[in-house]
């Protein structure tokens, strides 16, 4: 097991994580490597009638667009796809909307909006323009349980080279 400190998050603290080793973290179904997810992360995205079904173990979350598998444990032999989640996830590619911040619930539409046709340069603009990140719940509204900053910061980058 590794562990690594993250940067600070917008919900002012540290996050520490401990990576499970790399065999474990390949999707059941597309063998793609996932991303690290907590387990409490899990809890609170995959619907309400499915809460029990999350086991105690630290989880994964497959980044691969096309794969309809979202939260997956190797150990427990658990896994959740898209359907069973409260959230449309931004990258799967029939995400619908296509949040930018969970915590908010603002879309990258609303992100390149605010650049484009309200003059948004930057994070600073964008937040005060949308109010994205005024409502850090970040471990458990966001599918990666993590700081919705990069995902934001994508959607700004898109605008801006749409000028």
């Amino acid at each position: 097991m590794e562990k690594k400190t993250l940067n600070k998050s917008c919900c002012g603290s540290k996050i520490e994580t401990t990576r499970l080793v790399e065999k474990n973290s390949l999707c059941p179904v597309c063998g793609e490597n996932g991303t690290f997810v907590k387990n409490i992360t899990v809890k609170h995205m995959v619907l309400d009638e499915l809460t029990e079904q999350v086991s105690n173990n630290d989880y994964f979350l497959c980044m691969n667009e096309e794969c309809d598998v979202t939260y997956y444990n190797t150990e427990s032999n658990t896994k959740f796809n898209k359907q069973q989640v409260k959230v449309p996830l931004w990258f799967k590619k029939d995400a619908n909307p296509k949040y930018a911040c969970y915590c908010s619930k603002v879309t990258e539409g609303q992100v390149i909006d605010a650049v484009l046709k309200d003059g948004a340069t930057d994070m600073k603009d964008v937040l005060k323009i949308t109010g994205a990140m005024s409502k850090s719940q970040c471990q458990k509204k966001n599918p990666l349980g993590k700081c919705c900053h990069p995902m934001i910061q994508a959607a700004i980058d898109k605008a801006l080279s749409m000028k």
